[in-house]
């Protein structure tokens, strides 16, 4: 006979009323036996249980669970601690990284039982590593773990030349950094990592601002190659990691419309689209952007390809010049518009369009018959659609015809996992003016 404290009803008591009391209750204990095993094997602290919502069809493969979709907590796990996942139903949903702090309460790691180990982590970066050396061969900077579409969430890898750049995102990766910065060594073979932690969302996570080397050092400013074109890389001072790579199959797309032509790069940055114009043989090119360090690099990186003869980067605000331009009747072949992102939440949608919508107007007006603008977003709570529709709008507006030779997105080093849209974010339309 079971102590008495054992025989306390619970939900499952009620599901086989034919089946006597006792026996149910033994099941159960021999069930949570089961799982306290399972936990002191794997590490698990602690078992989450969902809300029956988030078993729906729109979640399947998210790798996100927020803290509306947990039910219950049974366990009292520290953030970045393994929990096992399981369904409203009580059936094995998978194991996660738990944060209690964060709207994102669990970042999954499996969907099958596994055990999370240091292995788990090596295969997952060896993988990784393996896609890159197909996709990315040819340049020697990339992605090269990609967050949750590496089925790694909430960690972020650069790869340039032997300097691996890394961004601990989630909770659970930054306990984990040491081990991660040790197999990025090994599976990699990258020399040094550098961690660029300094990136604002740690803040919702609970996490301080950081950066630093974590294995290794050496000097901050990297020399990378991207087909014709090089580029030096501030790995502790530029934008997140220090280079945009998902742009580097953009920027050679755009080039091949570049040659003997006059380009206008706006929000140029670096001037990494504006350098491989120049390269393909573009008659002169002029750059725009509001940060006079980014226009002193571009600057730099004419003068290092040695096209700086036919390049002039200089400071200012491009919503500002592409209009003074227009007055001034200023026209161009090409027109290369890659601003920053205008929305980071569905909320910021409707003003981010109009932001784009004026922009793209502004760059079409500028651009002679026949002419090419190369458009990019990199919000992505704006769709592909509504990006389109966008740019159908403001040639409306600026009485122009418009017809689309090529639609592009992110460079396949920073891959869409069907699951998570969240994964799939820039877009680049390259169209011809009439």
């Amino acid at each position: 006979m079971l102590p008495a404290h054992c025989l306390v009803a619970s939900r499952d008591d009620f599901r086989h009323p034919r089946e006597p009391f006792h026996h149910r209750r033994i099941k159960q204990l021999i069930r949570d036996i089961t799982i306290t095993m399972t936990q002191l094997v794997t590490g698990s602290t602690a078992k989450v249980r969902l809300t029956a919502e988030r078993e729906g069809p729109r979640y399947y493969g998210h790798l996100w669970v927020f803290d509306s979709n947990v039910a219950d907590v049974l366990g009292t796990p520290n953030a970045g601690d393994l929990v096992d996942v399981y369904t409203h139903q009580n059936r094995l949903f998978g194991r996660g990284l738990f944060n209690p702090h964060s709207k994102i309460r669990i970042r999954m790691l499996t969907f099958r039982e596994e055990p999370i180990d240091d292995e788990f982590f090596a295969a997952r970066l060896r993988a990784a590593a393996a896609l890159r050396r197909t996709v990315a061969s040819h340049a020697t900077a990339c992605r090269l773990v990609h967050g949750e579409s590496d089925l790694l969430p909430g960690l972020v890898v650069d790869r340039f030349a032997d300097v691996a750049v890394m961004q601990t995102l989630g909770y659970g990766m930054d306990l984990r950094k040491e081990l991660l910065g040790e197999l990025l060594v090994q599976e990699a073979g990258v020399k040094t990592v550098y961690l660029r932690n300094d990136a604002k969302s740690r803040t919702l996570e609970g996490l301080p601002l950081s950066k630093g080397f974590l294995r290794g050092e050496g000097a901050t400013t990297v020399n990378i190659q991207e087909g014709k074109a090089r580029f030096t890389v501030d790995i502790a001072e530029g934008q997140k990691t220090g280079w945009f790579c998902d742009q580097r199959e953009n920027r050679i797309a755009a080039a091949l419309f570049a040659k003997g032509k006059t380009v206008l790069e706006a929000f140029c940055h670096t001037g990494g689209f504006g350098i491989q114009a120049a390269l393909a043989g573009a008659q002169s090119v002029e750059g725009l952007d509001v940060s006079a360090a980014a226009v002193a690099l571009a600057q730099a990186h004419a003068e290092q390809n040695q096209v700086a003869a036919r390049c002039r980067y200089r400071q200012a605000d491009a919503f500002e010049e592409l209009r003074l331009l227009e007055r001034n009747g200023q026209r161009y072949d090409l027109v290369i518009l890659d601003p920053p992102a205008f929305a980071r939440s569905k909320k910021a949608v409707p003003h981010a369009i109009a932001g784009y919508k004026e922009v793209n107007l502004r760059g079409l007006r500028l651009l002679q018959p026949g002419g090419v603008l190369v458009t990019c977003s990199c919000s992505q709570p704006i769709t592909d659609d509504d990006f389109w529709k966008m740019l159908q709008a403001a040639a409306r507006d600026a009485r122009r015809q418009i017809r689309l030779l090529e639609q592009r997105g992110q460079g396949p080093d920073h891959p869409v996992l069907a699951g998570m849209p969240e994964t799939r974010y820039l877009k680049c339309y390259i169209v011809q003016v009439f």
